[in-house]
């Protein structure tokens, strides 16, 4: 084999020596042609697989017509995204981004931009969760808190306060005069599949409210359908203020929003915020032949449908396999796998079995496969994670010293002679 080239992409990625020409379902072809059963989703992103007939269409129609005018001039297609997204959920305003970094930049901004118009320009700073993953900028890193992400980049933007994931009197006391927010992830996805629990939600929801205090969902990885419900918040039944989406509701196209209410947006008038490629008609498009789909009766009883059978199969999966895996979690179709070896072990013996997985903190692998997951397929999933598990065994268990054995047995012969 022909050793390739040095690259001149920047080597910020450790990638897997694999090369993917087509996608269909939930299923990617390298340029070898050999299939792969793909339970990352590109990272959440791939909501409708690949090739879906109607992003497909959707992406044509536009493409043919007009990809970009800037946002000096209304797009209708945003005008109708954004009415759709507000009728769905809590939020009556909509700006959109082409990242969730950037959709966590607005929110940011637009938190600290409401305590300035509130007369309170001194309440800038927002508590988040150690553990969150909030994007690569300076400020999303800063937010995030963690340090492999913040190293090697001068000073730390000020403005954010970590406390643990599950310490509620830390929380409080993080809390003080110059605090204008609150930022947190339903589910942290790249923390490690944790959950918030509900009450903790609804908790942080009453909080806020007694302080004047804004709470921010970030539901990138979450939102659009992953959790079996439109957006995750939903299901403890609380509300943000603001709140952050991408990755699904672009289904592969580069696109993110940030959603609020009038009242939390208040500040953000002309001028104060924007971005070129933001909103642009392709990306329009596509986000509105996504909620085509995802709000179709029935589409999300599916998720929660397959992703209950998911979960069922992996409990029996983690029950066979006790020494690699040691336990389940998540929601809907964000699941993770917390391993007894090391998560990057499952994650090679995973796609050595032609199944790609994503390892996340907390040496957890997550699993997260576009929405329309067949449960026929999730049984191919659990057949092939096997399978890995039995790998990985096999690898870590000595395989008997027969010559000693046998040694062992001509002693023992001896002896019994002996005696």
């Amino acid at each position: 084999m022909t050793r390739p080239a040095p690259s001149h992409i920047l080597p910020t990625y450790a990638r897997a020596p694999l090369e993917f020409e087509r996608g269909d379902g939930v299923w990617l072809t390298t340029t070898e042609g050999e299939r792969y059963l793909d339970l990352g989703g590109g990272i959440a992103v791939a909501s409708l697989g690949y090739s879906h007939p109607h992003l497909t269409a959707a992406l044509q129609e536009q493409g043919a017509k007009l990809w970009h005018t800037s946002n000096l001039y209304r797009i209708p297609g945003g005008e109708r995204l954004a009415d759709r997204l507000c009728e769905s959920t809590f939020a009556e305003v909509v700006f959109f981004t082409n990242s969730g970094a950037e959709a966590n930049e607005a929110a940011i901004k637009m938190a600290r931009k409401y305590q300035s118009a509130c007369g309170h320009p001194e309440k800038f700073r927002i508590v988040t969760f150690e553990g969150a993953f909030h994007g690569r900028t300076l400020a999303t890193i800063a937010a995030g808190g963690q340090q492999k992400y913040i190293d090697g980049f001068g000073p730390k933007v000020d403005g954010f306060d970590q406390v643990p994931f599950d310490d509620w009197a830390a929380f409080e006391a993080a809390v003080g005069p110059e605090t204008g927010a609150v930022m947190v992830e339903p589910i942290q996805g790249e923390g490690g599949v944790r959950s918030v629990p509900s009450e903790r939600l609804r908790a942080l929801r009453s909080f806020c409210d007694a302080r004047g205090l804004l709470l921010i969902f970030d539901e990138v990885q979450t939102g659009v359908g992953r959790t079996g419900a439109l957006f995750a918040g939903e299901k403890a039944g609380v509300t943000p203020d603001i709140m952050s989406i991408a990755k699904g509701i672009g289904g592969g196209f580069p696109m993110g929003a940030c959603l609020a209410t009038r009242e939390a947006a208040k500040g953000m008038t002309v001028g104060t915020h924007g971005t070129t490629f933001g909103g642009n008609p392709l990306a329009m498009a596509v986000g509105n032949a996504v909620l085509d789909v995802v709000l179709e009766d029935g589409f999300l009883d599916h998720v929660r449908k397959v992703g209950l059978a998911f979960r069922q199969r992996l409990a029996e999966l983690q029950d066979r396999h006790p020494s690699v895996i040691a336990e389940i979690r998540g929601d809907g179709l964000m699941l993770g796998l917390r391993c007894a070896v090391p998560n990057g072990d499952l994650v090679a013996a995973a796609r050595a079995r032609h199944a790609l997985v994503i390892a996340a903190g907390d040496n957890v692998v997550r699993l997260l496969p576009p929405l329309v997951i067949t449960e026929a397929e999730v049984a191919e999933a659990v057949r092939r994670l096997d399978a890995a598990c039995a790998d990985i065994e096999a690898q870590r268990t000595p395989e008997p010293d027969v010559a000693g054995a046998d040694a062992h047995q001509k002693t023992s012969a001896v002896l019994k002679g002996a005696a």
